[in-house]
């Protein structure tokens, strides 16, 4: 039996004498001092104690050490389990509990609240910072890198990652080998990936696009990563010419675009620039275009698929949309209530089905069913629709729909118009709590810089386009909308502070 995660991305490294990643400084690691590193980690991992199928909590800092635990937790057999670093003691502590995590990992600054963390929970605690020192290691260096690869089948559990929970307990998706190579696999073929390639990579590691896309895809095809602990543009900027592919959140594309030495000379040797994790403007997507010469590639997925869809490297990257079904992947357009699959062209829930899929969420038997299923579809909770040519559209959240005196309102279409209107940068339409209709629609503006939308102008704008149910019975201004580490707007802080708007006293 082989271990197929290690096979592939890591064994490959043993040999390497040319760099595998490069950081901010211009310290390059080469690939056999990486995989030597894994070892050493893996080994003490073992020293420790964890065994095959045990859980490794990590919350640390982006390094090309604790990419080396992620690599050396693979070659261990124990399923990684990345945790945001912006999370607060109390909120690891969850995780640490619910996944029953045999080893806590964090950084140093935080170790009189994460080893309290761990002691409760019957977790051991061990440390790792951002230059990759630490407890843990110090214990890797002691035992070095002799250590012999555990076999591992390709349904074993390979990592746990917990979605935001922003509408409750956060689930934890079980990953296994067979998902996440399999993806590897295919987004290599379709993005073109080979060891020529250097990935401008400034994503977080602690989730699937940073990770599981970014980090692996690039392994798998044997090129090099300039790995940033994360985006700032002027470091964009420098390292950019180095590069020929980068990927992103929409937010590093404005933040590039709002910068006068982004320009298409610099960037006229780039192969390949994909966005995701959030919904790329239109706007955004034709301002890149005009300014480098280049389409930002648009994908979609989310932590318990990896990818599922992408739009063609060869052929029309489709501004708004987010392409067709990756090669063994099936999406299907469903009826929310009915289950039943819907007209080509009419909005409804997005299923996906494919080798991608995760294995269910941990120790959530009847969340695992309602969400996945028998056939093996999961219901992705995302609204879409694919339009005549087969290119697929997200709507929004099934979460985020709006029921306004008993009609369906679905915030992007609403969102797309804002959007368009002068004076606007960005919106987020939500609904609140209304005592006639149920929900009201609101919409939530953001200006552009130094403009004053014409609120009145907007609405009567929003009268020629939509019905009169969909219509925002009022708009707001506000300086940024509240996003997480992603970048997804957090629509649930929109409604919580607007919720009280409608409310009448008693």
């Amino acid at each position: 039996m082989t271990n197929p995660l290690y096979d592939a991305l890591i064994a490959p490294l043993a040999n390497r004498t040319t760099p595998v990643l490069t950081d901010s400084t211009g310290a390059e690691m080469t690939g056999a001092k990486l995989h030597a590193k894994a070892l050493s980690y893996a080994a003490a991992l073992c020293s420790l104690g964890l065994k095959p199928g045990d859980r490794l909590a990590v919350q640390i800092d982006k390094s090309a050490q604790a990419l080396a635990l992620y690599c050396g937790a693979l070659a261990a057999g124990i399923v990684f389990l990345p945790l945001n670093t912006a999370y607060t003691a109390a909120e690891v502590e969850y995780f640490v509990a619910n996944s029953g995590a045999a080893l806590l990992v964090g950084a140093p600054d935080k170790q009189d609240e994460l080893a309290q963390v761990a002691a409760r929970n019957g977790a051991r605690f061990e440390t790792l910072d951002a230059l990759g020192e630490g407890s843990l290691t110090d214990i890797a260096r002691l035992i070095g890198p002799s250590f012999t690869p555990v076999a591992r089948a390709a349904d074993d559990l390979a990592a746990i990652l917990y979605t935001s929970g922003t509408t409750g307990r956060s689930k934890g998706a079980m990953l296994t080998q067979a998902n996440l190579l399999s993806n590897c696999d295919v987004l290599m073929a379709e993005w073109r990936f080979t060891d020529q390639d250097v990935l401008l990579h400034m994503l977080p590691i602690f989730h699937t696009h940073g990770l599981f896309v970014a980090t692996n895809v690039v392994l798998r095809a044997g090129g090099r990563m300039i790995f940033l602990a994360g985006f700032k543009v002027d470091q964009a900027l420098k390292f950019l010419p180095q590069a020929t592919t980068m990927m992103g959140v929409p937010t590093f594309y404005t933040r590039l675009l709002d910068s006068p030495e982004f320009t298409r000379d610099l960037v006229a040797h780039m192969r390949l620039f994909t966005s995701g994790s959030a919904p790329l403007l239109a706007e955004t997507h034709e301002e890149f275009e005009g300014r480098t010469g280049h389409r930002i590639l648009e994908r979609y997925g989310m932590t318990e698929t990896n990818m599922n869809t992408s739009n063609p490297y060869d052929g029309e990257r489709r501004a708004g949309t987010v392409g067709f079904p990756l090669q063994g992947v099936e999406v299907k357009i469903t009826d929310p209530n009915t289950g039943e699959e819907v007209p080509r062209g009419t909005a409804g829930m997005i299923e996906v089905r494919g080798p991608n899929v995760f294995k269910g969420y941990w120790e959530m038997p009847e969340k695992t069913r309602e969400e996945l299923r028998e056939n093996g579809f999961f219901i992705t909770g995302d609204i879409g629709q694919i339009d005549a040519d087969g290119y697929i559209s997200i709507v929004g959240r099934q979460k985020d729909l709006i029921i306004t005196g008993g009609y369906n309102v679905y915030p992007k279409e609403i969102e797309l118009i804002l959007d368009e209107q002068e004076g606007v940068l960005e919106s987020a339409v939500i609904g609140v709590p209304h005592p006639d209709f149920g929900e009201a629609v609101v919409g939530v503006l953001v200006p552009r810089a130094g403009a004053k939308p014409d609120l009145d102008a907007i609405k009567a704008a929003m009268g020629e386009s939509l019905a009169k149910f969909k219509q925002p019975k009022t708009l707001v201004e506000v300086a940024e909308l509240p996003r997480n580490t992603m970048g997804k707007v957090q629509k649930n802080l929109l409604r919580q502070e607007f919720d009280a708007m409608f409310k009448v006293d008693a």
